[in-house]
This record gives C-alpha cells, sequence and structure tokens, in this order.
C-alpha cells in the first residue's frame, strides 16, 4: 500500500472542515425543529430526541413568521434564540456552544440562504490520512487499485442518476459541500423524504459537533454547465428540484467520538442518514416522489470478492476538477482494513477527489436492481483510489432509526 498520505473527500466549494468517526453505538440528531426563518445578508465564506421532527414555522397576516412557544422553548435550553441565530448567531462556533451530543441537533431553515452563488462558493471538507494510520497488522488489505478515470456523467444527470445530488452545510472553517443519495424509506414506501451521505459531511466527530445549515439539492446542475455559465445561471438551472432542509439526521456513535480531522479513525462508519423537508413548503410531493426515484440500502452486502463491480458517484472539487459536474467511478473492489477490531472497508480505484464524499456506491442487488452498498469516506491525497464503508448493523440501525421517527407522518 502506497505510502502517500490519504485525504477525505466530500463534494463542494468554499472551505475545509468535514470528518469521519470511529466508536460504538448510534447518534440521532435531535430536536431538528424546522423553522422556516427570513434570510438577512448571509454571505459565504463566513430538538431533543423527543421532539417533533418537522415543526413548522406559521405565517401571521402581514407576514412575519411566527414560531410556535414550544420549538422556542426547546430551542432556549440550548441557549439559542431564534431571532439572532436568523441575524447570524450561527456563525458562532465557540466551543462551548457548539452543540455535539447525538440529541442536541438543530437546524433551522433560513430560506434564500443556500442561493446559487453561496453552493458555487462551498469548498469540500479535506482531509489526510498518513502512513501510520494504515500500517501494521490491521486485518486483510490487498494491494492497491490501479487509478480508474473518473468520467463526467451525461446531462441531464436526473435522466441518468435521479437520485444523485449535493449536500450544504456551514462549518467553522466556511461554507462546505458533500455529495450524497436520495434512498428509500421501509416507512413511507415510494414517498422517502430520506438521504444517505457521509458521517463527516454533518459532525466534525471528536473534536467539534454538527455543521449548520445543512441543506440537500437533488441533480445539482442537472444540465452540466461551466463554471462560466454557472455565475449568471438561475436557482432553477442550479436546484432544479429545489433545495431542501434537513429536519433530522444521524450517524454512528463511532464518529462522534473518535472521528478526527486526520487519519482513518471512524472511517468503517462514515455514514448517516439525513431526512429533509422543502425550504420553500413544496407542492406536497415527497422528495422521491419529486425526483422519481430512490435507492434501496443494502444492509448485507456480499464480502468483496463477491462484488464484481461498483460504481461511485459524486461532484469532486478539489483541482483538477471544480465541483460543478457529476462524475463516476466503475471498479471492482478490494479490501482496506484500517483497523482489526473495525470493519473491513472497500476500496476501488477512483481519480475523483475531495469533493465527492458522500457519494453513493451502488452495486447490482440480489433482484437485478441498483442498490446502495457504501458511500466515499477517505482517498488518498493523490487521488488514485476512494474507500468506503460496508453497511452492517450499525448503519441500519441508523437508518432505521431515522425511519421510525418518521412513521407516523403523513
Amino acid at each position: 500500500m502506497r505510502s502517500a498520505p490519504l485525504s477525505l473527500t466530500t463534494r463542494g466549494e468554499g472551505k475545509k472542515g468535514a470528518r469521519r468517526r470511529t466508536s460504538p453505538v448510534l447518534a440521532a440528531m435531535a430536536l431538528a425543529s424546522v423553522l422556516t426563518l427570513t434570510a438577512t445578508g448571509c454571505g459565504s465564506g463566513d430538538s431533543d430526541a423527543n421532539a417533533q421532527a418537522s415543526a413548522s414555522a406559521a405565517s401571521e397576516g402581514d407576514g412575519k413568521i411566527t414560531i410556535p412557544d414550544d420549538i422556542r422553548d426547546r430551542l432556549k435550553e440550548h441557549g439559542i434564540d431564534v431571532d439572532k441565530w436568523k441575524n447570524g448567531a450561527w456563525k458562532n462556533w465557540d466551543r462551548d456552544d457548539w452543540l455535539r451530543e447525538a440529541q442536541d441537533y438543530i437546524n433551522p431553515i433560513i430560506e434564500g440562504l443556500w442561493d446559487p452563488d453561496r453552493m458555487r462558493e462551498a469548498e469540500d471538507p479535506d482531509r489526510g490520512v498518513q502512513e501510520s494510520d494504515l500500517s501494521g497488522d490491521q486485518g486483510v488489505t490487498d494491494p492497491e487499485p490501479a487509478p480508474v478515470d473518473a468520467k463526467p456523467v451525461s446531462p441531464t444527470y436526473h435522466d441518468n442518476v435521479p437520485e444523485a445530488g449535493k449536500v450544504f452545510f456551514d462549518s467553522p472553517e466556511g461554507t462546505m459541500v458533500c455529495s450524497a443519495t436520495v434512498v428509500e424509506d421501509p416507512a413511507h414506501p415510494g414517498k422517502s423524504d430520506m438521504v444517505w451521505t457521509a458521517g463527516h459531511c454533518v459532525h466534525a466527530g471528536k473534536s467539534g459537533g454538527w455543521y449548520r445549515n445543512t441543506a440537500f439539492v437533488p441533480s445539482y446542475n442537472d444540465q452540466a454547465l461551466s463554471a462560466a455559465e454557472l455565475e449568471s445561471a438561475s436557482e432553477k438551472d442550479v436546484a432544479p428540484y429545489g433545495v431542501w432542509w434537513a429536519d433530522w439526521a444521524q450517524t454512528s456513535d463511532q464518529w462522534i467520538a473518535q472521528g478526527g480531522p486526520t487519519g482513518g479513525d471512524g472511517a468503517p462508519y462514515d455514514f448517516a442518514v439525513i431526512h429533509v423537508t422543502p425550504e420553500e413548503g413544496g407542492s406536497g410531493k415527497s422528495l422521491e416522489e419529486t425526483v422519481g426515484s430512490a435507492l434501496p440500502v443494502n444492509f448485507a452486502a456480499p464480502a468483496v470478492p463477491q462484488v464484481e463491480s461498483i460504481t461511485a458517484d459524486g461532484y469532486p472539487a478539489a483541482a483538477p476538477f471544480d465541483g460543478e459536474t457529476l462524475y463516476q467511478c466503475q471498479d471492482r473492489p478490494g479490501r482496506l482494513s484500517i483497523n482489526t477490531s473495525d470493519p473491513t472497508m472497500y476500496r476501488i480505484g477512483c481519480t475523483m477527489t475531495g469533493g465527492s464524499s458522500g457519494g453513493g456506491w451502488v452495486a447490482t442487488g440480489a433482484d437485478g436492481r441498483p442498490t446502495l452498498v457504501s458511500n466515499t469516506s477517505i482517498g488518498p491525497v493523490n487521488a488514485g483510489w476512494l474507500a468506503g464503508p460496508r453497511l452492517g448493523e450499525v448503519a441500519k440501525g441508523v437508518y432505521d432509526s431515522v425511519s421510525e421517527k418518521f412513521a407516523d407522518q403523513s
């Protein structure tokens, strides 16, 4: 295996700061109150576990937003004033005020925050893994795969990979982006509002807390416009199926407890599920109905030798890519073991760079359908391969928990 340091990949433009994780339990992003707020000059770069997952703000006759008292009270328990948050208090990343525990997640909607310019300026949260993190007696690791050139997906992206999109969020380092995939919801067949991504795209791991202003844009830049064309593109061009804000999310406790800015800590558990709601109320249709598709997730995928091919999707942003184009890599996976006590990861040859983190890894399921089996977690600085976690019982627990929280929601 190569001695060059490894780098975590995540889609986007902005600055750096998303992570991965390693510890033993499930973590629920709670208190995710969906509050519709009005953006006031937000520039780029700058619920408890039992709470109802989709509490919406009401509008008075004069057009002002009214936040239900019970929601305000729950937010204030965490020291958060809704009006101050709306007006920029979310930019305070003081360690004492940065919520990090599983039950502390909140993500009030700020209408208009994710405009085309801010999306375009988001960066990938890049990280590195040193040689020492991957050496020694660490289980089965196959020889490093040969690089596979990432190929651009033909537009429109919706016609070819309708489940793919970008996750945007804010971190202490700035505006960030990852890749993500619409997945099925067992509680709502055909009407899923669930999105799969990497754990390090929602939480900073052991050194920090939950990221903020998390939103999903399916089929981002659907027509594959160039970076120059996107400078004058409309919101419809950039986000043809709307902006969907996270109103709940969950990841593994492994990531929260041990994930870090460097090294492979937590990578075998680097996954997350986000539940979303449309920024502007939508048409009453679910995310799955809106994009027309959602992938099933396989939590009992066959061992690496039995997997003939995996296709990874992503929007690589680090050079030579610019984060605006959807790419794919297809390869037969090998095994990567970072720690003998953790599950062995999938690894494929792929030249996608930072910005592709969280993107779905798809294989043919037993029924012949495309099925999600992993997501991009780490890769080397020189972009020759990518690795993603095998999804087992911990991942299934995260997925089922998010689904169950919204099971009674019509």
